[in-house]
């Protein structure tokens, strides 16, 4: 008998147009704190850097902030950009928040740089690509678990830390394949390569210590309300950042208006179609229906949930809409 696939959470920790980084932080851990509840199984956090409108750019600070406010839900990183760091830094980092939450922690690790040239530079580094060191950086970083680092890193050796490799193209699925690790692909935003990664990910997959089959989380984007009208509403706030965002001008999420993807021109529409792709809106008959759709199509074995709402009683509300649509939804026909 088939059962449903667990559920995640994906925190933006966004900033509304109206609000503040304070603001933000403490809906994330209400949200953490429900989501415990509701039976969701981690609560992932992303790095971002010079995003007016993301507040999780320390991304380990507040990951421990999220810990500290939660008894059993893992809470991790969705993801950690490795480029950005030392891994004996991350190392450090993840080792002390495994001995503060024992068994709760979990690393994603992407290799997009996440920044421009400005930002990139504030940062101290730089966009040279280099195929071979994201590879060699994550190798390193397990070696730092492993207690077989270049030097000691403390905290570290011997955390029980879960670590992912995250990606929206084909070499995230191929190196976590040969390593042997969990993956996350990004269909939330850059569904474009989901499916030959997933498959490229199984059929490459090589079991090893950490896991003994392949294990795919997929992004998706959920906007549920009590009925399919207050979703679509809803569901403008992040529309309008997403086009902000990949028509540069970034911004602070802005309040929901009616009619929006109607007022959008061709360009900007079919742009936000495609990224539609992996989201479902809508009342939850309609949500359960959607998410029975993507699931059968992609057979993953769990899915992490994302919902950027202006008003954070309504982004619960969509949370919660979908924990009780599980049981009817996340069935994979398998």
């Amino acid at each position: 008998m088939n059962h449903p696939i667990p559920l995640s959470v994906l925190d933006l920790a966004p900033i509304n147009e109206d609000g503040s980084a304070g603001e933000s932080f403490a809906h994330s851990v209400d949200l953490a704190q429900h989501a415990e509840r509701w039976g969701y199984q981690r609560y992932w956090m992303a790095e971002h850097h010079g995003m007016p409108g993301i507040a999780s750019a320390a991304t380990s600070v507040l990951i421990g902030h999220v810990a500290g406010a939660t008894r059993s839900i893992r809470v991790g990183a969705g993801g950690i950009m490795l480029p950005n760091h030392a891994p004996m830094i991350i190392a450090e980092q993840f080792g002390t928040l495994d001995a503060l939450y024992p068994g709760r922690i979990d690393l994603g690790l992407g290799r997009a740089p996440g920044s421009d040239q400005a930002t990139a530079r504030a940062l101290r580094r730089t966009l040279a690509s280099d195929p071979d060191a994201f590879p060699r950086d994550v190798s390193e970083l397990m070696d730092y678990f492993d207690g077989c680092g270049p030097v000691p890193a403390v905290p570290c050796a011997g955390a029980a830390v879960e670590v992912w490799i995250l990606g929206s193209s084909l070499f995230g699925a191929q190196l976590a394949a040969y390593l042997g690790l969990p993956y996350a692909f990004a269909s939330h935003f850059a569904p474009a390569q989901m499916m030959d990664a997933i498959a490229l990910y199984r059929a490459r997959f090589k079991p090893s210590r950490y896991l003994d089959k392949p294990h795919v989380m997929l992004g998706y984007n959920v906007f549920a309300a009590d009925t399919d009208d207050e979703a679509r509403f809803l569901a403008t706030s992040w529309q309008q950042s997403f086009i902000n965002l990949r028509t540069g001008r970034p911004s602070r999420l802005p309040p929901p208006v009616r009619g929006y993807a109607e007022s959008l021109p061709p360009m900007a529409r079919e742009l936000l179609d495609h990224i539609l792709s992996c989201t479902a809106i809508g009342s939850p008959d309609t949500v359960a229906r959607q998410m029975q759709a993507f699931t059968d199509e992609t057979q993953p074995d769990e899915l992490i949930v994302t919902c950027n709402m202006h008003d954070h009683a309504a982004r619960l509300r969509s949370f919660e809409i979908v924990s009780q649509v599980r049981e009817r939804a996340l069935v994979p026909a398998r």
